[in-house]
């Protein structure tokens, strides 16, 4: 397993752990940014700097009981890996659109980017099984 591919996994083993907040982004290069390309729960997408990582993480770390990300391959080149994996997860609370025990699941592409072993840029392309209505 390359450099790369471990600091991947360990991202996605954090997200699952309920680390959020700066714990979070103590993964990360203080310029990071994601990339969300349009989908079910974003239709129009968008992207995001190193604060709005910080509060999305930890509002996500509130609204959700369990998450987990199956992954099924990573594809490194360089400092750039390509994953493919499931997320899954159990919605904690009534929330918006989202209810209690109400269970979520989309099939990812993500491409990560590291430097200096740190997270730097991630885009995802993310396919949702449930839509939910804003």
């Amino acid at each position: 397993m390359t450099d790369v591919e471990t600091a991947v996994r360990t991202l996605y083993r954090a997200l699952e752990d309920g680390l959020s907040g700066d714990r979070l982004l103590a993964l990360m290069t203080d310029d990071v940014v994601t990339v969300e390309h349009p989908n079910a729960l974003r239709p129009s997408g968008g992207t995001a700097d190193r604060e709005a990582m910080r509060v999305a993480s930890t509002a996500g770390a509130q609204l959700l009981e369990t998450q987990r990300y199956d992954v099924r391959d990573v594809i490194v080149s360089g400092d750039v890996a390509a994953v493919r994996c499931t997320w899954s997860a159990v919605v904690a609370r009534d929330a918006g659109p989202f209810r209690r025990g109400q269970r979520l699941r989309a099939h990812l592409a993500q491409f990560v980017t590291l430097r200096g072993g740190l997270v730097s840029r991630i885009e995802t392309y993310d396919c949702h099984e449930v839509a939910v209505a804003d």
